[in-house]
């Protein structure tokens, strides 16, 4: 575990692209293992740069930031290990059931197959779509697929959940329902979620604690009432 009992630690972390334009600027920020905690800011603010960088997939330009104890840029298949990551736009295939495609991500995630079944079951019943087990994914409304995209990601067993903008073109009692199951996530497996939004009010229904972005900079964090 890494310092402090906290799952994600960014220090001076900054990302320059093409030596002029400044994404993310000397970003220090830490997150709590179990904690459900907002990222908030418009487009374009750099909290997807942030990601990417939190996920290995793009090097900072200086600074550090770890997963778990785990330097993203030096270490990113340990930190992939136990991080979840659920992008705006999901993809499946359209035309194999929504058991078929979490059991292709399981074997791609190395998940022991005599273990696969029972954990696809486990995952399509934590965000109720057990019934619809066996139905062609391209008959899914866009909340049955956000919340198939939230089994796809919790298939592997991760500690840290992260989340680009969760519920967006979804009509409110949807998104209710996904961040309802994402309370229910935290509460009942210990996730630690990260959401990146621009949307105020998801933000402050569920997390209890945020950091603001614009252009780059972390211009506040703490709890929604500070």
């Amino acid at each position: 575990m890494s310092d402090n009992n906290n799952i994600i630690v960014a220090k001076d972390l900054t990302k320059i692209y093409d030596e002029t334009t400044t994404a993310v600027d000397h970003l220090n920020i830490s997150i709590k293992e179990g904690e459900i905690f907002g990222l908030l800011g418009p487009n374009g603010a750099g909290k997807s740069t942030i990601i990417l960088m939190l996920l290995g997939l793009t090097e900072p330009t200086s600074g550090t930031i770890s997963v778990e104890g785990f330097d993203s840029t030096r270490q990113p298949l340990k930190v992939k290990s136990i991080t979840g990551y659920l992008p705006e736009k999901i993809g499946f295939y359209e035309d194999m059931s929504a058991y078929a495609n979490l059991k292709y991500t399981a074997e791609l995630n190395n998940i022991p197959y005599r273990e696969i079944p029972e954990r696809v079951d486990e995952v399509l019943d934590l965000v109720n779509l057990s019934n619809k087990k066996n139905d062609l994914v391209k008959t899914f409304s866009k909340g049955m697929k956000q919340r198939l995209g939230i089994a796809d990601v919790l298939i592997k067993d991760p500690r840290l959940v992260i989340f680009d903008e969760p519920t967006e073109g979804l009509d409110p009692k949807v998104a209710n329902q996904i961040l309802q199951t994402i309370l229910d996530l935290n509460k009942k497996k210990n996730i630690t979620f990260m959401l990146s939004s621009h949307q105020l009010n998801l933000v402050q229904k569920i997390c209890p604690r945020v950091g603001i972005m614009s252009r780059g900079k972390l211009v506040g964090s703490g709890t929604i009432d500070e």
